[in-house]
């Protein structure tokens, strides 16, 4: 289907689009959420780890089984509304959208934190109007931005990887007595980590300003992916091997904590700096994906028809951007980091949801059946093993879109009928 108005401009190659899904997974989770996965996992960590990693493949293939069908920007959006249905590719951009949004804010107040503790909500606000900026300038200046903000992150990692499993300092011997989550709470860990490794959606949301999308989407997302799951592995046993399950669960910086028992202090610094050079891409990248899919979404009326307008000079959906950054601007002047982690992931998790209903759909061959409906089956489980809270405030807001969906659906039908 060919998207109504001004097309983007296709710049991305294979490189660029893994840079730009390692920016988003490569994020402030990797520095912040192994401590609430292991306070909810204990031993199970990395357990959880790999059922986040496996539904996170389940996700990654089908997205890019459909974006070689329907290279176009919006992601499960487009899908959905191709495969399933008007609404269900409605509820998928609403999820994400949502969701995502929360996701910055969650992301722009991880900077805050980091940079200057007293003053978060200010410095994250200060944080979303730059690099909205930065968007706004052209997709080819944010990959470029990206690209240097990975190499950052890959490098302090690698540091805390060698500096604590070279130590010889384990409390690994803990792992048999530390805390146990049981079943329920490895799966609350594994949709708490998921939210980390959620960023090759943003792959999938360019597909329109990528070149030769059918070639270089279904390239880009397992090698991001690949990327981000050999991080996340390498740091979480380094970081295990020297806190053990009961000391990482009550960190609450604990990378930095972590170089800190391995005898390494002077490198504390360098991590928390690291953290907000890290979420500083993650936003980057976000605000990247939220934008497109809110273009896809203003192009079919959805959302309002204005916000649909492409620049015509820097050819990027300016308006989209715009709107996004001063939604987010607006969230993390007030609100919780926690609240907006757990029911950003409960978002992320629909609408991987979607994906994977709508890959089913692409072949009635059992063998190609297999993925997606591990897909689903796994985004359904983690949605619901998330906090009661999160399970709550989520399902709601879906409700509330829905009815918006129903309500415009209703007026239309006023006049068209």
């Amino acid at each position: 289907m060919t998207p109504a108005g001004p097309e983007l401009r296709r710049t991305l190659g294979v490189g660029d689009a893994v840079v730009v899904g390692l920016g988003s997974m490569l994020g402030a989770g990797i520095f912040a959420a192994l401590a609430s996965a292991a306070h909810a996992a204990g031993s199970g960590l990395l357990v959880a780890l790999a059922v986040a990693a496996a539904v996170a493949y389940c996700n990654a293939v089908s997205s890019a089984r459909l974006a070689v069908r329907y290279p176009a920007s919006g992601g499960t959006y487009v899908y959905g509304r191709e495969r399933l249905g008007e609404f269900w590719g409605y509820l998928a951009g609403w999820s994400f959208v949502v969701g995502k949004t929360a996701s910055c804010a969650a992301m722009a107040l991880t900077v805050g934190a980091y940079v200057r503790p007293g003053q978060a909500h200010a410095v994250a606000v200060a944080a979303v109007v730059a690099l909205t900026a930065v968007n706004y300038c052209g997709v080819r200046k944010s990959a470029w931005v990206t690209r240097v903000i990975v190499a950052v992150v890959l490098a302090v990692l690698a540091s805390v990887v060698v500096v604590c499993l070279g130590s010889g300092r384990s409390d690994a011997g803990r792992l048999d007595v530390g805390l146990s989550g049981g079943t329920g709470g490895v799966l609350r860990a594994a949709g708490l980590l998921f939210f980390a490794f959620a960023g090759y959606a943003r792959i999938a949301t360019l597909g329109e300003e990528v070149r030769d999308p059918a070639r270089t989407v279904p390239r880009a997302i397992p090698l991001a992916l690949g990327i981000a799951l050999a991080a996340y592995g390498g740091v979480a046993a380094a970081v295990l091997s020297v806190l053990g399950p009961v000391g990482l669960g009550q960190a609450t910086a604990p990378l930095a904590d972590a170089v800190r028992v391995a005898g390494v202090p002077e490198l504390a610094p360098v991590v928390r700096a690291g953290a907000a050079v890290a979420a500083l891409g993650s936003l980057l990248a976000l605000i990247l994906g939220v934008s497109r899919t809110t273009l896809a979404m203003a192009r079919d009326r959805h959302l309002p028809g204005v916000l649909a307008a492409v620049h015509p000079r820097y050819r990027v959906p300016h308006r989209a951007e715009l709107a996004v950054g001063a939604v987010v601007a607006a969230l993390a002047a007030t609100v919780d980091v926690r609240g907006a982690i757990g029911f950003s992931s409960f978002g992320v998790l629909v609408y991987y949801a979607v994906a994977n209903a709508s890959a089913w759909t692409l072949s009635a061959a059992p063998r190609s059946r297999v993925v997606p409906a591990v897909g689903l089956l796994g985004c359904a489980t983690l949605a619901f093993a998330l906090p009661a809270g999160s399970v709550a405030v989520g399902a709601s807001v879906l409700a509330v879109g829905t009815a918006a969906y129903g309500v415009r659906r209703w007026w239309a039908g006023r006049f068209t009928g």
